[in-house]
């Protein structure tokens, strides 16, 4: 037994065997039982037109080869079903959109079963006619040729629907079926085009069939055919592939076929090699098109060719030039000086959109100095080429250009050799929006600009519309982060001046009560003087915020700071103050600092304790630690403002208070190299324990 005879036995058991191997070993899906269905109406098939190989007798070869054709008649809708529901989903949306399709498909079979029952009832034989050229013949393989097509379609959208160890899991199984039916679908063009007999072309199915059982059954053995879940789109002839390729195929094979069929007759099969050769002249004059050999030159440059420039190089020399700069004019110069040198560009201009006035203007050149004095048109773009820049996403010929906006930019971008080449522009787009456009002049031998340096100048491009937007972005968090520090400033200024005012308005409201006392007078001239001294040490403050900050500190003792600024708090009539000072290491400090620390936990928990209130003042040391602690009896915090608003500025919890004063405490005692800790109970009052370090630890 020969080769022609072996491959059909071969290729129909290995398909037989494959679906009872997947019938047997799981639980087919509705995508299982198909397969299953399909693979044995293609094993039937191969075996029955391998026993038709071997019969001697005509009668025999009928046989034998007509229910090898029903087989093969079953097997469009088996397959087209197959394909719509093989690790899909959603397949039910897909069976039932193409419902009608498959209706035709399974109608198929049916009338040819019908027709060969009513041929042996009338007692006439089948003649085989489905292989003899005719009309019956070309409409069967119509009808396989269009189910053939919609079958691969659907295995590529399928296909094309996975990425990663999806793709993976199904490749095999997409790769085996497309042989068999890319296979078949060549069969059936050629018996349409060039009339030829299917016994020409079974030992290529049956050869393609039995391929395909091998990958098959690989695939079986990697991921026992399992599917996976896809929700590929419905609109699978919008974007596929296989439909354009087998249509240009079938439309430039059929225009010739049908020219060599009018002149050459029954001769077709010896014109073939000149289908083949007017094929290949085709595809010639297809290349020698610009737009087919720019874009088939782009994808040789970008995956085959060696690098004009070093990206990677020029990349990291880009990143460090402009990393160093924090200013927009010198990323604009810096961009234009690299751009220069990388590309032998002589004249590179960096037009950026300028702020509040929707136009472009300059914003650095290697070509230009400051613009004329009342020449501001020389460095400033109209509406409309701003309006016009948005549509460019990609460099641009200026001098190809034919827009009016594109004139008026070319008159802002004169060249300043006549041979020095097409300007080119590049736009500097952030997102959706053009911010500004770098155009390129005179270059060096007018050199025109490569595939792949229009690449890189996109790169170079994108790269530094980035920095700028970080420039811009870290000068508005700067802009930004001084309001804040002005605001925070006033609120510790109104802070301090509200203190103050706080023990003038107490001396008035007792000065005409208490007028005649020496004493009261003696104590309200005392307070009114320290009120007016601390008032002009914040202004002192303030005046010293022009220059450089210095902290003066000191050698100092903590108890005598504490006894200066209890000395400076008043209204304290009617709560009980307890003093408890051991003594102490001296330590290193800002007495003024300091002493406003103490005075800020003094008043608030004066302010929390109210009238018939208790507070205690400790210090004691610890170590080479030096602590003060002010407990009062009053109101208390909750847990959760201590611990997310107590030391965030503008949070307090009194009605008229700022929330500066513990805002300020904590970050002078940070500032001592200490820290401040608090323990609070709703209605059993609050501990504000301060620690700093002692001289010697310092």
């Amino acid at each position: 037994m020969n080769l022609f005879f072996f491959l059909p036995f071969a290729a129909g058991v290995s398909s037989l065997l494959l679906a009872a191997v997947s019938l047997v070993r799981r639980r087919p899906t509705v995508a299982g039982w198909l397969f299953v269905a399909g693979m044995a109406t293609l094993g039937l098939e191969s075996v029955f037109t391998g026993l038709s190989l071997r019969a001697a007798r005509t009668g025999d070869v009928v046989a034998w080869l007509t229910p090898a054709f029903v087989a093969k008649s079953f097997a469009p809708v088996v397959w087209l079903a197959f394909t719509l529901t093989y690790s899909r989903s959603n397949y039910a949306e897909f069976l039932a959109r193409w419902k009608p399709v498959l209706a035709v498909l399974a109608l198929f079979p049916l009338t040819v079963l019908v027709t060969l029952a009513v041929q042996r009832n009338a007692g006439h034989a089948t003649g085989l006619w489905w292989l003899r050229a005719g009309p019956e013949t070309m409409a069967v393989n119509i009808v396989f040729l269009a189910a053939l097509l919609l079958i691969l379609v659907n295995l590529e959208q399928t296909f094309r629907a996975t990425v990663g160890t999806m793709r993976w899991q199904i490749k095999l199984v997409v790769v085996a079926l497309a042989v068999v039916f890319g296979t078949r679908l060549y069969v059936r063009s050629q018996a349409i085009l060039f009339s030829a007999p299917d016994v020409a072309f079974w030992s290529l199915e049956a050869s393609a069939l039995l391929i395909a059982c091998v990958f098959l059954a690989v695939a079986y053995a990697r991921t026992g055919l399992a599917e996976i879940d896809l929700y590929p789109s419905l609109a699978v002839l919008r974007s596929s592939l296989t439909v354009v390729v087998v249509g240009a195929y079938l439309l430039v094979v059929g225009v010739l076929a049908q020219v060599v069929t009018r002149f050459g007759g029954a001769e077709i099969f010896q014109f073939q090699a000149v289908v083949v050769i007017l094929g290949i002249a085709g595809l010639a004059v297809l290349l020698l098109s610009d737009r087919a050999r720019q874009r088939l030159h782009a994808f040789a440059v970008g995956h085959f060719s060696k690098a004009q420039h070093d990206s990677a190089r020029i990349w990291t020399l880009f990143s460090k030039r402009l990393g160093t700069v924090a200013d927009q004019s010198g990323v604009c110069l810096a961009a234009a000086k690299l751009v220069s040198e990388t590309f032998d560009v002589l004249s590179v201009t960096v037009w950026l959109e300028d702020d509040g006035k929707e136009r472009l203007a300059v914003a650095a050149s290697t070509a230009r100095g400051a613009a004329p004095a009342g020449d501001e048109r020389a460095s400033e773009g109209s509406n409309d080429v701003m309006t016009g820049l948005q549509d460019v996403r990609a460099p641009l010929d200026l001098d190809h250009a034919r827009e009016p906006w594109a004139e008026e930019f070319r008159r802002l971008n004169p060249t300043t050799f006549p041979a020095g080449g097409h300007r080119m522009c590049v736009p500097l787009r952030a997102g959706d929006r053009t911010v500004g456009a770098l155009v390129l002049a005179d270059r060096v031998n007018a050199a025109t600009y490569s595939i792949e340096e229009l690449e890189l100048l996109k790169c170079i491009g994108d790269h530094v519309t980035s920095i700028l937007m970080n420039v811009r972005l870290a000068n508005e968090v700067a802009r930004a982060r001084e309001l804040d520090a002005f605001r925070l400033m006033s609120a510790f200024f109104v802070h301090d001046l509200k203190n103050a005012a706080a023990s003038l308005n107490l001396t008035l409201k007792n000065l005409p009560v208490h007028f005649d006392d020496p004493a009261f007078r003696q104590d309200a001239l005392r307070t009114i003087g320290n009120t007016a001294q601390r008032i002009d040490d914040m202004i002192a403050r303030l005046s010293a915020l022009r220059q450089a900050p210095e902290t003066a500190r000191s050698e100092a003792d903590l108890n005598q700071l504490v006894d200066e600024a209890l000395d400076k708090v008043s209204d304290m009539a009617e709560i009980t103050l307890t003093k408890e000072l051991r003594p102490l290491p001296r330590i290193v400090a800002n007495r003024e600092q300091i002493q406003s620390v103490v005075t800020n936990l003094v008043l608030n928990a004066r302010d929390a304790v109210g009238s018939a209130g208790a507070i205690q003042v400790r210090t004691h040391s610890q170590g080479t630690r030096v602590l003060l602690s002010v407990v009062d009896n009053g109101c208390g915090m909750s847990e959760t403002f201590v611990k997310q608003s107590l030391f965030r500025p503008f949070q307090s919890t009194k009605k008229k208070g700022l929330g500066i004063g513990l805002f300020q405490c904590r970050a002078i005692v940070q500032a001592h190299g200490g820290g401040i800790h608090v323990e609070s109970q709703i209605g059993k009052g609050t501990t504000f324990l301060v620690s700093l370090p002692a001289k010697d630890a310092s």
